[in-house]
């Protein structure tokens, strides 16, 4: 890790809290750092911040999951075959451009309240960026390569599975990236809207109580949390797939 990108963050901690001590005065808006800090520590104490952080990432795990399996599944034989792209294009620039949270009011009147309304919108959000980067990386595959499955009389499935995935995985692995950064997103943005669950909703609870200190917490954590899954995954892809893992998208 390059500890001088700590260097602004910290600074602007620090001037912020300085700040705070030379106004000396309350705030129903905003909260020092220190005070920030104190209500994620009583969050964590509590199990508060544990189990809205559990309840954020099941949802988005969820959509995620199926959004992700589908946009696969479906992406792979579009890339494959122009005949499958030119069928399945218009329907998809038909739906692609439909925003996520549009299908809360739908979603909400078929699942109701929980994790099923929030993982519906997740997957809804991450099935098209899985589907397009799918298409994009199976249509890159070499051509010696499925030429050489053609040779080995493969089946279509076997040539999907022996040929075709092990070359697309460096950059499906950047791809899922992308994504669950989005599933993390549109899952605190439906607790924000309508779902009474996670971390959105306690980011709205907390801005309801007048509780800057605890509103920031929880904002400071969502970004936390979504910088950790990224390095880790980050980490994993260059483990996996070495100088590979330097493909367009695949750096920090």
């Amino acid at each position: 890790m390059n500890w001088r990108a700590l260097l602004l963050p910290v600074t602007a901690l620090a001037a912020a809290e300085a700040l705070f001590r030379i106004m000396d005065h309350g705030s129903d808006t905003l909260a020092p750092p220190t005070q920030v800090a104190a209500a994620a520590w009583h969050a964590l104490i509590d199990g508060t911040l544990l189990d809205m952080t559990v309840q954020t990432l099941s949802g988005a795990g969820v959509g995620l999951a199926i959004g992700g399996s589908l946009g696969v599944l479906l992406g792979i034989p579009l890339g494959l075959s122009r005949t499958a792209m030119d069928i399945g294009a218009p329907t998809i620039e038909l739906l692609r451009p439909i925003p996520s949270v549009a299908l809360i009011p739908l979603a909400l009147l078929v699942f109701g309240m929980g994790i099923l309304l929030e993982a519906s919108i997740v997957a809804f959000a991450t099935f098209w960026p899985m589907l397009i980067l799918t298409q994009s990386a199976a249509a890159q595959v070499e051509p010696r390569l499925l030429e050489v499955a053609r040779v080995m009389n493969l089946g279509a499935a076997a040539r999907v599975v022996k040929i075709v995935l092990p070359a697309m995985l460096p950059r499906m692995f950047v791809a899922l990236r992308q994504v669950v950064g989005i599933s993390l997103v549109v899952a605190v943005t439906v607790e924000i809207t309508v779902n009474p669950y996670g971390l959105g909703y306690g980011l709205i609870i907390a801005q309801q109580n007048l509780r800057p200190d605890l509103m920031l917490a929880l904002l400071a954590w969502v970004g936390i949390l979504g910088w950790t899954i990224n390095v880790v995954l980050h980490e994993l892809q260059h483990r996996l797939f070495g100088a590979y893992s330097g493909i367009p998208g695949g750096g920090r």
